[in-house]
């Protein structure tokens, strides 16, 4: 009886030590705290401006000028009358908006760990379909108590974030002027 017991804690010992990393805790959460662990970053990022500017102005100017001259009953030089007007307006206007929205999910690695706690964080996704290469790269810095109990954090609390979209492929190609084009914009 000894030896079956013991044979069956070393099989649960043997068990639990290789699966370290999917042992959880009932009394609490996991969360990602140490370099190397990863977290996943929820992109929702809306942007909206708009600009409005409106320039009117004026200017008037009078000049007038008479003189009557008369000796007796008779003038003797003729009525000289003069009149010099000169109006200089201009009304101008302009508007701009625009307006952005992103949605993403991307899975960061903690890159290094601040003497504060704060995480810094580094991901890149590369996404390829039908020859369109779509990359997603995030870096910042979140706090460890943004990070949610199943490993997830909003892109808008992260501090320094920087967030790039790019492609490569053949419409990135037909958004992009040709050489030629590219030659004369330089010479002209």
């Amino acid at each position: 009886m000894k030896k079956n017991i013991t044979i069956l804690f070393m099989f649960i010992s043997f068990v639990f030590a290789q699966n370290t990393q999917q042992y959880t805790s009932l009394f609490s959460d996991y969360r990602a705290a140490k370099v190397g662990d990863v977290v996943t970053i929820i992109i929702v990022e809306s942007s909206q401006a708009s600009n409005k500017a409106e320039v009117s102005t004026g200017k008037k100017s009078d000049l007038g000028f008479k003189a009557n001259a008369t000796m007796g009953l008779e003038p003797m030089l003729p009525a000289i009358n003069s009149d010099i007007n000169s109006n200089n307006n201009f009304k101008g206007g302009g508007s701009t908006k625009s307006q952005g929205l992103v949605k993403a999910r991307i899975s960061a690695l903690i890159d290094s760990v601040y003497a504060n706690g704060n995480l810094r964080i580094k991901g890149t996704r590369k996404i390829l379909i039908n020859g369109e290469e779509q990359m997603i790269t995030i870096t910042g810095i979140i706090r460890g108590v943004d990070i949610r109990s199943n490993n997830t954090v909003y892109s808008n609390n992260i501090s320094n974030a920087e967030i790039a979209f790019s492609g490569k492929g053949k419409l990135d190609d037909a958004q992009n002027p040709g050489w030629l084009t590219k030659v004369f914009h330089w010479l002209f």
